[in-house]
């Protein structure tokens, strides 16, 4: 039986091209929403949670006990601690986490998050989800997750980048950065400023190391990240729910007719992947006629303008007193309302058994990580509410990560060396096929046909593939096995996952 020796220590029409890759990249990162009432104190905290669901889907697998044993344990982790002087002179002692859940591939790969919240069981939890998710979407790495347990709002931009650093500082010390190691990405409470400070530091520490750029992920486009990443888990949020609606057996569970336009979708949660997602659901067609923030939540039955509501809190600092929709004091009842699709797009624990049975959603859409409790997932499903899971629906952030890491490790950016080759070619076809029909096309129309992909373009097409056939897979063994979504997704990565471990051969056993 083989283990691994644990350390020590389907082309559719969309409307994409309606938003322009100009759009805002620049975010409030959404407040930590605190867990609700809902989640009620004898439900299971979130690691638990994880196991839970691990150990249902496990049954449906195909792997034995002992690849199960390996594959549920956590590998490696990390906990340092470091101190960091206040504008006020005080000193601090901050807090730092990495975990690395599963090395079956390398490298590891998850996010790091700023905020109070963390701790290290979150991040064990999350890691879990890193290397479920990376398997569902054949992304080719293991799962791992970061953190630091401060409120970045209380610390100035140069506090801020002295603890980044220091926090990079502790995990390439202790072998937990590289990009052959373990690849980093944004989070709750970071994003490309602090990617490119992580950056910067691991070269210090490797000066010769040429592909140093691929040590972390979501940088700006400008020091070696990827265009599209920053819509990346908001545009894969899109296609996921684009593909379940169309299957006729969501269509006679939930009595909608299967298209986006016209959908009434409500979001919890504005942050870099709420936006997102609302801006492609808004572009579609959907009328976006709620969002829940943690403090305030708005209503309007006709929908709500999504780049108004980015402007109004660019320029407030909050969505409160937002003059397009009703203002709601009491945020988590937007949750309740009536709707097409509810998408939780915020922080885990958002819809537990105290709220599950007001639910009205037809279908939820995990768009954050662990949002439903196993208590809540069962009434959820009893009452016949499609949830397409987040270790699914929101992968599209890794998978985009893959490309930029791809894309620096190859050293050229997408499209840089066949771009022009396919646009001549697709010339001679046009002006063959004008000759042979008699009708000469207008320039715009020319340059419509002959225009060769730019980057992004390359990478919104590789995602809707990873997320289209991810959907179809999950899709398949749900109807073939009769389980929940979830359940068949999380069986997938795991029969992917044991049979890495299985092929790997048993010279590490014992």
């Amino acid at each position: 039986m083989a283990t691994f020796l644990k350390p020590l220590n389907v082309v559719r029409f969309n409307s994409l091209s309606k938003i322009p890759h100009s759009a805002p990249t620049t975010f409030l990162r959404s407040v930590a929403t605190a867990t609700p009432k809902a989640v009620l104190d004898d439900e299971p905290n979130f690691l638990t949670s994880v196991e839970m669901y691990f150990d249902k889907a496990a049954k449906h697998s195909h792997a034995n006990i002992q690849q199960l044993k390996a594959i549920k344990s956590i590998d490696n982790v990390l906990s340092v601690s470091f101190p960091i002087e206040k504008s006020n002179g005080e000193i601090e002692i901050i807090r730092g986490y990495r975990a690395h859940h599963s090395r079956h591939k390398l490298p590891v790969k998850g996010g790091i998050r700023f905020s109070k919240k963390v701790d290290l069981e979150e991040v064990e939890a999350l890691a879990s989800l890193m290397t479920y998710k990376c398997a569902i979407v054949d992304v080719p790495y293991g799962g791992a997750k970061g953190g630091v347990a401060i409120d970045p709002k209380e610390w100035t931009p140069a506090q801020l980048e002295r603890i980044t650093r220091r926090y990079t500082m502790e995990l390439c010390q202790k072998g937990f950065m590289g990009p052959g190691i373990d690849v980093p990405a944004p989070d709750v409470g970071t994003g490309a400023r602090e990617m490119s400070w992580i950056a910067d530091t691991y070269k210090q520490f490797n000066p010769g190391d040429v592909n140093s750029l691929g040590c972390v992920t979501g940088k700006p486009v400008s020091n070696g990240g990827v265009r599209g990443r920053t819509e990346a888990t908001g545009l894969g949020v899109y296609y996921g729910v684009r593909e379940f609606l169309a299957f006729p057996e969501i269509q006679s569970k939930t009595k909608h007719n299967g298209m986006i336009e016209g959908s009434k979708i409500i979001i919890q949660g504005f942050g870099n992947v709420g936006y997102w997602a609302s801006k492609f659901f808004e572009s579609n067609g959907a009328k976006i006629i709620g969002i829940a923030e943690y403090n305030v939540g708005l209503y309007n039955e006709e929908g709500i303008d999504i780049q108004a509501v980015f402007d109004y809190r660019k320029e407030n600092g909050s969505l409160i007193g937002f003059p397009g929709a009703k203002n709601i004091d009491e945020p988590s009842k937007v949750l309740e309302m009536e709707c097409d699709v509810l998408i939780p797009a915020a922080l885990e624990r958002q819809i537990g058994i105290g709220n599950a049975d007001r639910i009205k959603a037809k279908v939820i859409a995990e768009a954050a990580n662990g949002p439903v409790t196993p208590g809540a997932d069962r009434i959820l499903l009893e009452k016949g509410i499609v949830i397409i899971p987040d270790l699914l629906l929101n992968a599209g952030g890794v998978c985009v990560s893959y490309f930029e890491w791809l894309k620096n490790l190859s050293h050229v950016r997408f499209g840089r060396m066949n771009k022009k080759w396919d646009e001549k070619g697709k010339e001679k076809l046009v002006t063959l096929v004008e000759k042979n029909a008699g009708r000469q096309l207008s320039e715009t129309e020319r340059r419509t046909l002959i225009h060769g992909a730019e980057e992004h373009e390359l990478v919104y097409s590789g995602l809707e593939d990873t997320m289209v056939v991810a959907c179809q897979e999950t899709r398949a063994t749900a109807n073939s096995l009769n389980i929940d979504y979830r359940t068949a997704a999380l069986t997938n990565a795991i029969n992917k996952i044991s049979t890495v471990y299985q092929v790997s051969g048993s010279i590490f056993l014992n």
